[in-house]
């Protein structure tokens, strides 16, 4: 068995051969403020309706909670850097702006094969238990990560690194070996505030704190029901996720392009037309979005957003394209639509509400012909 570290230089060697661009080792008891701070996110309801983050908090709080035979983590980050700024889109209210994370395949396939190859060779050369997690377990990988010195999360929550600014997927490997660890990183955000003042909907509380219900990226992926009436037109044309806090953060400068094909950009969803999304029905939906991100929130929350980012657009040649959505057999559709419409013509929706809310059974849809619109 080599020494531990000649252990980790070769570690260090084949992870940098994998394609992974940053590599940081802490020790699993490295962040014994964690459960603290969860507790309090979760007893101010910052969570939303993502009950297994509180279902799962004493396991999320501590990697020995997770696993006791856990003595070391090791987090290894793959750099996503856009090819534009993704802030540009939000100008052509016609076309959807999809998270930079989600415009190719989907993340955790890619990182789960390089972290199992990584593992597996720690395993051979150590005798050592592993486990590996891409979002996949109750880790707090952020905070893990800042430790294993591969960046500080920002006041944004995010992680920010000096070489790959905010644009950074991160995997760990849990281990029984007792490896030596890296110096953790300092927080290195200074009086910078952007990605506070960017946030459409003012998500944060306070800098390094986030209340994911008023989360654009959590509206549009997590949450489940309509979204609320004060974030839709907030929300713009974003369609799925958000990234005007990462992308504001000056650390981005000394950011570079993905060197991973697979996370680069689709030509076909780096400017999606709107017009287009909302016509998909669910072969197309499961054929355009097949390997991404976007498939797993399904057809029915997609086109809820989509519709919200209809009706943002200003654009009244899209009405008849709403008009079809408002007989969808699903309320979230047709509730979304409703809205669309009255947003794009409100004369014509007065004339369809007296049509549809007689026979409209769905108390939460039929108030969307007569709640007040932002």
């Amino acid at each position: 068995m080599p020494s531990p570290d000649t252990l980790v230089a070769e570690l260090r060697t084949r992870a940098k051969a994998l394609g992974f661009d940053s590599f940081g080792i802490a020790p699993a008891d490295a962040r014994p403020d964690l459960p603290e701070k969860l507790q309090a996110a979760l007893d101010a309801g910052w969570h939303g309706d993502m009950d297994w983050m509180a279902d799962t908090a004493t396991r999320r709080g501590s990697p020995t909670e997770l696993w006791p035979e856990a003595k070391s983590v090791i987090l290894l980050g793959i750099n996503y850097g856009p090819e534009s700024d993704p802030l540009a889109l939000l100008d052509e209210p016609r076309l959807g702006a999809i998270s930079v994370y989600a415009r190719n395949r989907d993340y955790h396939e890619i990182i789960k094969g390089k972290l199992k190859e990584l593992a597996g060779l720690l395993a051979r050369r150590s005798g050592a238990q592993v486990k590996v997690f891409v979002d996949t377990a109750p880790l707090m990988e952020k905070p893990l990560a800042e430790a294993a010195g591969l960046g500080w999360q920002g006041k944004h929550t995010v992680l920010v690194s000096r070489d790959f600014g905010s644009w950074l997927f991160l995997g760990a490997i849990l281990t029984s070996a007792a490896l030596p660890g890296d110096k953790p990183h300092a927080q290195s955000c200074g009086s910078c505030t952007r990605c506070l003042d960017v946030c459409p909907t003012k998500a944060f509380p306070a800098p390094f704190q986030l209340d994911s219900r008023r989360c654009l990226a959590y509206l549009s992926v997590e949450h489940k029901g309509p979204i609320p009436l004060e974030f839709r037109a907030p929300m713009g044309n974003r369609i799925y996720g958000c990234d005007d806090c990462l992308a504001v953060c000056p650390w981005n400068k000394f950011a570079s392009v993905s060197r991973e094909a697979k996370l680069r950009a689709r030509d076909d969803l780096e400017r999606p037309a709107l017009a287009d999304l909302v016509q998909l029905d669910d072969a197309a939906f499961r054929a355009l979005f097949a390997g991404s991100p976007v498939k797993r929130i399904g057809l029915h929350r997609f086109l809820r957003n989509v519709l919200i980012a209809v009706g943002n657009s200003a654009d009244t040649g899209m009405v008849p394209l709403v008009e079809a959505r408002l007989g969808s057999d699903d309320a979230l559709v047709r509730g979304a639509a409703i809205w669309a419409l009255r947003r794009l013509d409100p004369a014509r929706a007065e004339v369809l509400a007296l049509a549809y809310l007689p026979g409209e059974d769905n108390s939460d849809v039929a108030s969307e012909w007569t709640v007040d619109i932002v």
